[in-house]
């Protein structure tokens, strides 16, 4: 595939908006390589430190035709994982919190934005990680407000999603 015809969507919003659900069906209906930033965070503090391991060692590389080399965080032992390896020849969907950003909203193709109501996606986030997600909601929360408020993600997006 020549580098013309590669894509990279990203897509963004705040826990429990339905992120991962949108860009997963997306994948399926596109073949498109996906890419979550829950695999990369390295642990609870670790949002600023995600979204940068994915656009220094995942989308400036691809975006210059070399292969991209992420290490995954493994959340049973809270420590480094095995390795992503992303062809420069793939097309991409990245999603997460920290996804779109100044930063990597200028080599992205399509930009969306996933919205939900707060308490909606409260109850989605913590149905879905439970216990493990509880003691660490407004500690994740503040990063996103902070995170979201320097790089304007929303603003960024091409579309927004309600969901």
């Amino acid at each position: 595939m020549a580098q013309a015809e590669r894509e990279l969507v990203l897509v963004d919003g705040r826990s429990g908006a339905g992120k991962t659900q949108w860009a997963t069906e997306m994948a399926r209906s596109t073949g498109l390589l996906l890419i979550s930033l829950d695999d990369v965070y390295p642990g609870w503090d670790g949002l600023d430190a995600g979204h940068w391991r994915i656009y220094r060692e995942c989308i400036l590389p691809w975006s210059q035709g070399q292969l991209g080399v992420l290490r995954r965080w493994d959340w049973q032992t809270m420590t480094p994982g095995s390795e992503i390896t992303v062809s420069p020849d793939s097309s991409l969907i990245i999603e997460g919190c920290g996804a779109l950003s100044t930063w990597t909203s200028p080599h992205a193709t399509s930009r969306y934005w996933i919205d939900a109501d707060d308490s909606v996606r409260r109850h989605r986030a913590l149905d879905r990680d439970g216990a493990m997600f509880a003691p660490h909601w407004q500690r994740w929360a503040l990063q996103e407000e902070r995170f979201y408020a320097l790089h304007r993600s929303r603003e960024l997006a091409d579309s927004i999603i309600a969901t």
